[in-house]
């Protein structure tokens, strides 16, 4: 019986180098599977929430006292700004639109009113004017009066930004109310003189075509010391609103 040769050393080495070259290139082969799966790297998002235009406009508008309330770090979204409410001239804003068209047809006029006018303790150099329905039906009082003191060749110059929401109707036996600045507080006004007469004029609807009707002759009951910044404000619905300004 012929002996089997016995294989060399030298082939059992041979062998052993080829499976472990085998498995480590399996290993690799899986490494580049589980990287072609896992994709792109996503791109961190930036540290809380940014805040929308919207939310900015808020803290600037209106009366600038509204404070912006913070974000919730969990939605991302941001409240609107809260607002404080004010009373006063900012309150009521400016009005839209044309004044003169208000709920009634009928302006007030000399032929339907009647005007008083008075000093007022405070603010300080002012006064009160009056107008009041005598009529059956109720009237608007169209934008502002137009104010002529003593022999003063122009009316007195008006408190824009007195305009009313709204146009103020006066309903028979009512009245309607226009605060007037006769001189600066400080004494800063020139041009100044006093008087004792006082005309006053009334607009139309449409508050462009001045004064409608005669001018009406109010009695001032004493001298009145006016000067360069003499103003008038719009009609409005109380006394108050009037001495606002």
């Amino acid at each position: 019986m012929s002996r089997r040769p016995r294989p060399s050393r030298a082939t059992a080495l041979g062998a052993l180098a080829l499976l472990a070259a085998c498995a480590l290139s399996a290993c690799q082969d899986g490494g580049g599977d589980e990287a072609r799966d896992t994709g792109p790297v996503a791109t961190p998002a930036p540290v809380g929430p940014s805040t929308p235009a919207a939310a900015v406009g808020d803290r600037t508008a209106g009366n600038g006292k509204g404070s912006a309330q913070s974000g919730d770090p969990q939605s991302g979204q941001v409240p609107a700004a809260r607002t404080t409410h004010t009373t006063g001239p900012a309150a009521r804003g400016p009005a839209t639109g044309d004044q003169g068209d208000g709920p009634v047809p009928h302006p007030c006029t000399s032929a339907n009113t009647k005007l008083t006018v008075k000093a007022v303790p405070r603010p300080l150099n002012h006064m009160l004017l009056t107008m009041t329905n005598t009529g059956s039906r109720p009237c608007n009082a169209c934008l502002h009066p137009y104010l002529q003191f003593g022999q003063a060749q122009a009316v007195s110059r008006v408190v824009e930004d007195s305009k009313p929401q709204t146009v103020v109707t006066i309903e028979p036996g009512r009245s309607a109310y226009a605060g007037v600045l006769t001189s600066s507080a400080d004494g800063s006004g020139t041009d100044g003189y006093s008087t004792k007469d006082l005309h006053v004029s009334f607009q139309g609807r449409d508050g462009e075509s001045g004064a409608t009707g005669p001018a009406v002759h109010v009695p001032l009951g004493k001298s009145v010391y006016v000067d360069n910044t003499l103003a008038v404000t719009h009609w409005q619905s109380t006394s108050a609103d009037a001495l606002d300004w």
